[in-house]
């Protein structure tokens, strides 16, 4: 069913706009027009192709729509909406109508409605979804497939939810961590580009008018030497540093840099236990949620192998579902690897041998995602006063190479 979007009037006379499916624009303003609305303009939305009988030129262009992503917090948002829509024994054609209308974000209220168009149609819930990858994910999808075929599929959306909120919890503290740290950078880089841009080259003029200019300290060298990059090659500087990014990230997605980047990310001083932790949570917490959910143990390995985030981490958990195909167990190619620590292993055989495997497992979650908060606390008051270190120190030297000329500007002279 063609999807239409609108602007007009409600009831009050306030702007609205929108977007409704129907089969043609008559009978989309019919619709409208029962929900007491007025529409005043309605046209069909497609990508690619403009309306009828309009110009390239008349069109109206939103550029905004171009800009605008669908988030982790969104996906999550609208999955603890449609949990509470279905547990209160809500059909779900009209769930999916409720969660289009007062969804804000367009380009989700697009996805919304062609979801409902294919439930409409007959299609289960998660082949609806799974049209959209970009927005639901493997685990997504598996997980309200699981609670389809188990009947249970309001008690899947909850649990899914929570987890949704798990995650999107652990990216904001992250980025919260990363915050002050970054400001600081971005301060102390501008103090930095201030001194060499205005002030360096004054100074540098006073010293090459006096006599003896040219034998100064190799500090004072230094800081002239990267001023004249700054002042001089400013414009060389971005295009480098796109090189650098895009280079890295080419290495890093070919077979042995990735390999080789994430042993670096599980072996660096600081930030490789953090990584390793959240990791770790991570399997724990999508496995026990896709096994409760009612997910087939060997297809709920694969969906964790892929969302892991770490190529050893993975190999581990690929591993380890040979071992299930084959009859073993899955704690002992998990020790093999040793990318996970003894206790998450140890729980695990407990786990496997108890039959309670998901608790388990939900336990170690617990435990590690409370680690990785308070590492992630931890961190986070010590890069502030690292970075306020670093920061000062560039600018001591870049002081002390300018101050140390100055002190002998009486020896410079005679």
């Amino acid at each position: 069913m063609p999807v239409f979007q609108y602007k007009g009037l409600d009831a009050g006379g306030k702007a609205i706009t929108g977007i409704i499916d129907a089969d043609t624009s008559r009978i989309a303003k019919a619709k409208l027009r029962k929900q007491g609305l007025f529409p005043t303009e309605i046209h069909k939305q497609e990508e690619g192709a403009s309306r009828k009988g309009e110009s390239i030129l008349d069109m109206q262009i939103d550029v905004a729509q171009y800009f605008e992503f669908v988030t982790s917090r969104d996906v999550s948002t609208m999955t603890t909406q449609l949990a509470t829509l279905v547990s209160a024994h809500v059909p779900m054609a009209e769930a999916l109508s409720a969660l289009v209308d007062q969804t804000e974000k367009k380009k989700l209220k697009v996805i919304l409605s062609k979801v409902k168009e294919r439930v409409n149609e007959g299609a289960p819930l998660a082949d609806a979804l799974s049209d959209h990858p970009k927005v639901f994910d493997n685990l997504y999808i598996q997980m309200v497939r699981a609670g389809e075929k188990s009947g249970s599929l309001d008690s899947v959306l909850l649990r899914l939810a929570t987890f949704a909120d798990g995650q999107v919890k652990l990216q904001g503290q992250i980025i919260s961590a990363m915050a002050y740290p970054i400001l600081l950078g971005m301060v102390g880089f501008g103090i930095l580009m201030f001194l060499f841009l205005t002030v360096i080259p004054n100074i540098r003029g006073l010293f090459d008018s006096l006599p003896g200019g040219d034998e100064l300290p190799l500090i004072t060298d230094i800081v002239f030497f990267f001023g004249d990059i700054l002042v001089g090659w400013w414009w060389a500087l971005p295009i480098v540093a796109f090189l650098v990014v895009f280079l890295f990230r080419r290495w890093i997605y070919s077979e042995s840099g990735r390999d080789r980047w994430d042993r670096i990310k599980l072996k660096a001083p600081i930030f490789g236990k953090m990584n390793r932790l959240i990791s770790v949570a991570r399997f724990c917490r999508t496995l026990s949620t896709l096994l409760v959910s009612g997910v087939p143990i060997i297809n709920a390995l694969r969906i964790v192998e892929k969302v892991v985030g770490n190529v050893h981490i993975a190999t581990a958990v690929n591993n380890a579902t040979t071992n299930i195909m084959e009859g073993a167990s899955i704690a002992a190619p998990l020790k093999a690897s040793g990318e996970f620590p003894p206790l998450v292993t140890h729980m695990i055989g407990i786990g496997e041998r108890t039959g309670e495997l998901e608790r388990m497992l939900t336990v170690v979650a617990d435990s590690y995602e409370d680690q990785v908060e308070a590492t992630i606390t931890a961190l986070t008051s010590l890069l502030g006063p690292v970075m306020i270190l670093a920061v000062g120190g560039t600018v001591f030297l870049v002081a002390m190479g300018l101050l140390t000329p100055m002190m002998n500007i009486s020896s410079m002279i005679k």
